[in-house]
């Protein structure tokens, strides 16, 4: 079972907008040396809507090669097209990934019916660690705990990254995890809360700035030190917060590109960071002690 700090990392780029691998690569290492316990490759912090499926593909391969089993590597494969997933699902058990998180179909709008024989045929087809993934505000379509205990019952379905930052429907989760199906926090700004609940970590937009202090705050969370986890968690709350000033992952691009990790690169419809947000962001780094 996967827990901890769990970064959905930004996909490197250049100012032109192609895929930047010497900077994925020095990416890769700070993460790894900062104790980020495992990477999210190509979610929506990686830009996936962005990529095309060759890419797609690419940045999996790469991180899955680059990190040669220094830290765990999970691919984002979801799609609102069941075949697709599927495609991107056997592509990333084929390049060697740990396990892969799926998404939630986006757009299309599936009946709770159509979610459960979405994932059920996916985990049925390729034969590795899923974690569904949840996050209505991104998708209009919300899987309800009802759902995801049918779909629990799975038994390459390990886990859900649940994102909408609600601690009651955290509380209906956990209630029915066990060892072998884990509750993940979506949410920076509710993570601590849902470790603290019984969660066993976080899928985190923040870790790309801050890996080291979010890994300290899951290690105490998980201890169930309340008070030791809020001590970090304090420092880190305007980067939770900060970090949506403009939808994710424009912000947090820029961020780790004033750490001097990447360059510049966004592709469209995203555009850089608005010029009026980086003194907000800045404060919030200060904040959080990155720079």
């Amino acid at each position: 079972m996967y827990q901890g700090s769990m970064v959905a990392i930004v996909t490197p780029m250049t100012a032109n907008g192609s895929i930047d691998e010497a900077n994925f690569r020095r990416l890769i290492d700070f993460h790894i040396e900062n104790l980020t316990d495992a990477i999210i490759a190509v979610g929506t912090t990686g830009e996936s809507a962005t990529l095309d499926m060759e890419e797609h593909c690419k940045v999996i391969r790469f991180v899955v090669e680059y990190a040669a089993k220094r830290i765990p590597v999970i691919a984002g494969t979801g799609s609102n097209s069941t075949t697709e997933a599927i495609e991107l699902t056997q592509y990333a058990k084929k390049a060697g990934a740990d396990a892969c998180l799926l998404v939630t179909p986006y757009y299309n709008k599936p009946t709770q019916e159509g979610l459960y024989l979405h994932y059920k045929k996916i985990a049925e087809t390729v034969d590795i660690p899923q974690i569904l993934y949840n996050v209505p505000g991104r998708t209009a379509c919300d899987m309800l705990p009802s759902t995801v205990q049918r779909l629990a019952q799975i038994d390459n379905i390990i886990g859900i990254k649940e994102a909408k930052a609600d601690m009651e429907r955290i509380d209906q989760l956990v209630a029915f995890a066990n060892e072998k199906f884990a509750v993940y926090s979506g949410d920076d700004m509710t993570a601590l809360e849902t470790i603290l609940r019984g969660g066993k970590g976080t899928i985190s937009v923040t870790a790309n700035v801050a890996p080291k202090a979010m890994h300290e705050m899951c290690v105490l969370a998980l201890r169930g030190d309340r008070a030791g986890a809020e001590a970090i968690n304090k420092r880190l709350i305007g980067l939770h917060k900060d970090l949506f000033v403009e939808a994710n992952p424009i912000p947090v691009k820029w961020a780790v590109h004033t750490l001097g990790l990447i360059d510049v690169g966004i592709r469209l419809p995203l555009t850089p960071l608005s010029p009026e947000y980086h003194d907000v962001v800045r404060r919030a780094m200060l904040q959080a002690q990155v720079i």
